[in-house]
């Protein structure tokens, strides 16, 4: 009677191959983190500018309908928060700002040559040029 030994034989990774794929994954994450960033800087200028296009599209659909009405006027401040009245839906927060008042809307004057930004609203409306643009000092933002 023979009896057979089976041996078991256990196969793991060698040191040098857990450094090899530590520098893979090392420089797919070199390639990888610089585009995320790329993608959620464009995803901001993407928001801020379909927000912009909204108000500013509402803003000229009020007008243009006040002027049919006889007294072309832009909204003003409280009719721009107002549902309903210039938006339909809420101005979203700009992305460039934190806090509770990023999608607040504030008053202010339209300067071409330096659009005002103060304040921690996320957004200026000038109600006398019916001008809307971005509350921040990001490159470009606010002359959009």
């Amino acid at each position: 009677m023979s009896t057979s030994h089976r041996t078991t034989v256990r196969r793991a990774f060698t040191l040098i191959e857990l450094i090899a794929i530590i520098v893979v994954l090392g420089i797919l994450a070199g390639v990888a983190v610089p585009k995320y960033f790329d993608y959620t800087s464009s995803a901001r200028e993407s928001a801020v500018k379909g927000t912009l296009g909204a108000v500013r599209a509402g803003v000229a659909n009020f007008y243009a309908n006040a002027a049919i009405g006889g007294t072309a006027a832009y909204p003003t401040l409280a009719q721009i928060r107002e549902l309903g009245t210039v938006m339909q839906e809420p101005v979203p927060a700009n992305p460039y700002r934190t806090g509770a008042e990023a999608s607040a809307i504030r008053q202010a004057v339209w300067n071409a040559d330096a659009p005002p930004v103060s304040g921690n609203e996320g957004w200026c409306y000038d109600p006398a040029t019916g001008r809307f643009w971005a509350n921040s000092s990001t490159a470009g933002e606010n002359t959009w």
